[in-house]
């Protein structure tokens, strides 16, 4: 039991691989339990926290049984082509083929789940990770959708910001979801759901952004839109296309680039 969570379970460094931790924490936003993939690099003060979103259909673990992000992230280290960081990868709460991370009711927060909870589990789990680290935020599809979201939303509490394959707006989620988009759009205003209105509304004060598409993903179109946008808006922002779909082979292969951009800026730090 701790003063944030109700209770917490963490996995037994004896038995751990790879330098993966995991945490079951009982989430006062979430109305229930939730899970965090971590991984932890055996180095002490470490002064950088990425949390990396996954998409529909998926879970805390996908990141890194299916993405070996944290192999990535290893060899990045080791190559020093990056500083240690922990790289916190929670559940997105697991209703609903995904819940888009919103805030769906004040008993099912997963919004607040992500923003503060999540880099509350990483404190807990990571005894090396500074207090006053710098936070990234990232993700894939829709994890990507709401690190674009969160990070506009949220300015002031990350250094950085990095999707991959996303859609700016909520209405993305019709294209992959079995629920039917209007579940998501009671959900709040429109302005609130679209990502492309956060990252216009806080322009000022954006944490650097990047983010990028495969040249054959479904998605393209509307990644060169925003991009589009934010350029027309002078939105300080990278933004690449490659080769590839939207599967797990494109989003390996780039996930390099988002542990590049949230090293390059985690300088700045910011206490969670």
């Amino acid at each position: 039991m701790t003063d944030l969570f109700h209770t917490l379970e963490l996995s037994d460094p004896a038995y751990e691989l790879d330098g993966l931790r995991f945490a079951t924490v009982k989430s006062r936003a979430l109305g229930r339990r939730g899970d965090v993939t971590l991984w932890v690099p055996d180095s002490d003060n470490i002064s950088t926290l990425l949390i990396l979103l996954h998409g529909v259909y998926g879970s805390h673990w996908v990141w890194s049984l299916k993405g070996g992000v944290h192999r990535t992230a290893q060899h990045m280290m080791e190559a020093k082509e990056i500083a240690p960081m922990v790289i916190a990868m929670p559940s997105d709460g697991l209703a609903r083929d995904g819940s888009g991370y919103l805030t769906w009711s004040d008993k099912e927060d997963v919004e607040r789940w992500i923003v503060e909870e999540v880099p509350a589990i990483a404190r807990l789990a990571a005894p090396g990770l500074s207090p006053n680290a710098s936070i990234g935020i990232a993700g894939l599809s829709m994890g990507g959708y709401a690190a674009l979201r969160l990070g506009g939303k949220y300015p002031e509490r990350f250094c950085a910001i990095s999707a991959h394959s996303a859609f700016p707006d909520i209405d993305g989620m019709a294209a992959f979801a079995e629920e039917p988009l209007e579940d998501y759009l009671a959900c709040a205003p429109r302005e609130d759901l679209s990502a492309s209105n956060w990252l216009m509304r806080n322009r000022a004060v954006l944490p650097p952004l990047r983010f990028d598409c495969g040249l054959d993903d479904a998605l393209i179109e509307s990644n060169r839109a925003l991009h589009t946008m934010l350029g027309n808006e002078n939105i300080a922002h990278e933004y690449g296309e490659y080769p590839g779909g939207h599967e797990w082979s494109y989003w390996r292969d780039h996930v390099a680039d988002t542990l590049r951009h949230v090293d390059k800026h985690s300088h700045k730090e910011k206490s969670f």
